[in-house]
């Protein structure tokens, strides 16, 4: 019976008519919707990119506000809101698809909830992944174009999602932390930075004449037309901080904008050099007195000529 319909011209006939009128009538719906899809990602793309701007645009007129601040969290809210955007767009696509196709989404939508409460026992980590990541990026402890130290892992960081972190280190190692397991989080691009020194000169030289050139130095940068606008503050001198065993240690801090640290560090130090060359100042290597038992003086080097 079922080989007779098969063989049977009006099924067939029958069958083409219903394939059809498929193509009449659902073929453009679903041609016409994936269109949208794809008008609905750029347009998404588009309407982040100018948000972005504005937002840009609208704390550079600021004065209150550290450009260089707001645009890191900007540009790290962006990202999370495009993350977003694009789950409800496809969502949203598929659940309409199917629709069209004929198949009856509700029981996925209950058989969605149902895996929804599984995955949430089952799946703590990835629920407090997502938590820790929220408040990470709503208390703004850190931003995309940080550098930071994570668990002892130092770079920049690249990518912030709500379940993961992505930072690359100076070799270009590209390292990725879940959010629920950072234990140990620290920022060292916001708001400011800054340079701490410790300079080691011979004990015979004299402290207050050490700590004035050190002082010009961090003067001349001050003024100088390549470092002036990196620098925040003039060069605080903590003063004698530490007797060591080869050098007096005095200690010193440069405040800088935000990442500028390390390389106007470099600069004042080979600038400092140049100057303790130029005044004899004598940065020490380590010195060792031996001797040859309790009642025996230390060794004595006489030179004759």
């Amino acid at each position: 019976m079922i080989l007779q319909q098969i063989f049977n011209q009006e099924f067939w006939a029958s069958l083409l008519n219903q394939i059809a009128d498929w193509f009449m009538n659902q073929l453009p719906s679903l041609v016409l919707l994936i269109v949208l899809l794809f008008v609905s990602l750029k347009l998404l793309k588009l309407v982040i990119r100018r948000l972005k701007k504005i937002f840009i645009n609208h704390a550079t007129k600021s004065e209150k506000i550290d450009t260089l601040e707001a645009e890191k969290r900007i540009s790290t809210l962006m990202s999370i809101l495009k993350g977003l955007g694009k789950i409800i767009i496809w969502s949203v696509f598929l659940m309409i698809f199917l629709k069209k196709l004929g198949v009856d989404i509700a029981p996925i939508l209950a058989g969605a909830g149902i895996l929804g409460l599984a995955i949430g026992f089952g799946a703590q980590e990835l629920v407090r992944d997502f938590i820790s990541g929220f408040f990470m990026i709503l208390e703004n402890q850190i931003r995309v174009g940080d550098y930071a130290i994570i668990d002892g892992t130092e770079g920049l960081v690249e990518k912030i999602q709500l379940r993961t972190l992505t930072l690359r280190d100076l070799s270009g190692v590209v390292h990725v932390f879940q959010n629920g397991k950072i234990n140990s989080l620290s920022n060292m691009t916001k708001e400011w930075s800054a340079m701490v020194f410790k300079i080691g000169v011979a004990y015979k030289e004299d402290v207050d004449s050490v700590i004035r050139i050190m002082q010009q130095v961090g003067e001349t940068m001050l003024h100088d037309k390549d470092t002036k606008d990196r620098i925040l503050e003039p060069l605080l001198i903590m003063g004698l901080d530490k007797f060591d065993d080869s050098a007096v240690i005095i200690k010193a801090r440069l405040k800088t904008i935000p990442g500028e640290q390390w390389s106007l560090g470099r600069e004042y130090r080979k600038r400092l050099k140049k100057e303790f060359d130029e005044k004899g100042i004598e940065i020490p290597f380590p010195h060792t007195t031996v001797y040859w038992g309790e009642k025996i003086n230390p060794l004595e080097l006489n030179i004759k000529k």
